[in-house]
């Protein structure tokens, strides 16, 4: 099995989903290949959900040469993106998106040409559906960017102290993967949020058991509420998933892992 269907997910002792940089790809390669291979092992009873700022090219590029394993859903674009797997490709899931095109609708458009030249901002290259994202320079940039998205009806978040991300009002990780889980039929005590950036906020409080790996950034840390189903992970990137699996006993057989 490649990738699980939505009733294969539902049967899943736990659903892992998992910020990509710093979180599901961070820490050492011991660390990361120790995950991997936990997850390929127990794969029929762990679900796998990839919720990421990265666009689905990146994440289809990621899992080709084996190493990485597949995940069965997306959400990807820092949320805008909801979608299955299906042959190794990313399929966005047009019921669950229908929402966020109408959010966004012409935006982009008006986005590129209000903040084009801003200082402290480099418009990112890649061909978003429904985000207008930037490369931003702490040094040079102008806050009043964010008014100027403000007044186009749409969200900003700014997260690594680099990255300026332009999205649909209301729409962010959080609410897409809580969208997610409902249409798979998943009870939410069985998924686990894993980030370490401020654009993971949305989702670590979105209610789930939630992680905050090692080494998160520290404004995240700063913004999570104290909560019982918040952990904050010593161990870096992948080893702190691990971590947070043994400490909200999500899955019978992490013990023996």
């Amino acid at each position: 099995m490649i990738h699980k269907t939505i009733n294969d997910m539902a049967r899943c002792q736990m659903v892992l989903a998992t910020d990509l940089d710093g979180t599901f790809l961070g820490g050492t390669d011991a660390d990361r290949d120790a995950l991997y291979d936990w997850i390929r092992t127990h794969r029929a009873t762990v679900g796998l959900v990839f919720v990421s700022g990265r666009d689905p090219a990146f994440i289809e590029g990621l899992c080709s040469d084996g190493r990485v394993p597949w995940p069965d859903f997306v959400v990807g674009d820092v949320g805008t993106t909801i979608a299955q797997m299906k042959d190794r490709k990313v399929a966005p899931i047009t019921a669950l998106e229908d929402e966020i095109a109408q959010t966004w609708g012409d935006r982009g458009a008006r986005v590129r040409a209000a903040l084009d030249g801003h200082p402290g901002l480099a418009l990112q290259p890649t061909p978003f559906r429904y985000r207008v994202s930037y490369d931003m320079d702490p040094d040079t940039f102008d806050d009043r960017a964010t008014g100027i998205v403000d007044e186009l009806d749409a969200d900003v978040l700014i997260s690594d102290n680099r990255f300026f991300d332009v999205l649909p009002r209301g729409i962010s990780k959080g609410p897409s993967l809580l969208r997610l889980v409902d249409h798979l039929g998943v009870a939410q005590t069985r998924v686990l949020a894993a980030g370490d950036t401020l654009n993971d906020l949305s989702m670590l409080v979105a209610g789930t058991p939630a992680v905050a790996v090692g080494g998160a950034e520290q404004m995240l840390l700063d913004a999570l509420p104290d909560a019982p189903q918040i952990h904050r992970a010593q161990a870096i990137g992948a080893a702190g998933i691990m971590e947070a699996v043994a400490h909200f006993s999500l899955h019978p057989a992490m013990e023996r892992a």
